[in-house]
């Protein structure tokens, strides 16, 4: 069996089994930071989990390199894994590619591919919005002259941006907090981008649809 096999092979194996240990992350994430009153004993539990599910995805970075032969190659063409590596919160972004790789398994039929664009967008924003309200409010809650106090505020904020309209009076005021804003905003505006333009898209071949079909000369 060649490297590209099993590569392959690892991949469909570990998929599932890392989308859940992405989901548990961001729940331990989540009641780490959230749970203020929680005993110390399940703050280190949560952090245990932290670092357990960090080091599953570090092994599977580290097999998928070994595997591919590409060496020095394969962190230049895989770059959003390497980032995914280092910024373990985008890592319940798997579970969407997770879901479509379990109905092509299954021979299920799938959504349209203007729908599926939506969708999956849908579900990335949703994730990526929930885990950077939580790193936001992370940042921001405690540090002097924040306008972030709350984690509905940091929702709020998450969503303002995520819409590009901005919100002046709620904004990051931390390097930290600024800097998780950037990331935010691109992501945003490509979330937004990607549904816009699918969006069009799907109009217009609706509407040369009808041209096609309407009779000559009405």
């Amino acid at each position: 069996m060649d490297d590209d096999s099993r590569k392959a092979q690892w991949e469909r194996r570990t998929e599932v089994p890392l989308a859940v240990a992405s989901m548990v992350y961001l729940a331990a994430y989540a009641v780490r930071i959230l749970a203020h009153g929680l005993p110390g004993d399940w703050q280190d539990l949560c952090l245990a989990v932290l670092f357990a599910a960090w080091a599953l995805f570090a092994v599977d970075y580290a097999v998928r390199w070994r595997l591919s032969g590409q060496r020095l190659r394969f962190v230049r063409t895989h770059w959003l894994d390497t980032l995914v590596l280092l910024l373990p919160l985008l890592r319940p972004l798997r579970v969407v590619k997770v879901y479509e790789a379990v109905q092509r398994r299954h021979g299920k039929p799938r959504l349209a591919l203007h729908a599926r664009v939506i969708v999956y967008a849908g579900l990335s924003t949703t994730l990526l919005g929930f885990a950077g309200a939580l790193s936001v409010y992370q940042a921001e809650h405690t540090a002097p002259g924040a306008t972030i106090k709350t984690f509905g505020d940091s929702v709020w904020w998450i969503c303002a941006t995520f819409a590009t309209v901005g919100y002046g009076d709620v904004t990051p005021v931390t390097p930290l907090g600024r800097l998780i804003a950037v990331g935010m905003m691109a992501i945003g505006l490509a979330l937004l981008g990607a549904v816009t333009g699918t969006f069009a898209s799907w109009l217009l071949q609706v509407f040369a649809r009808e041209d096609d079909e309407r009779p000559p000369g009405i």
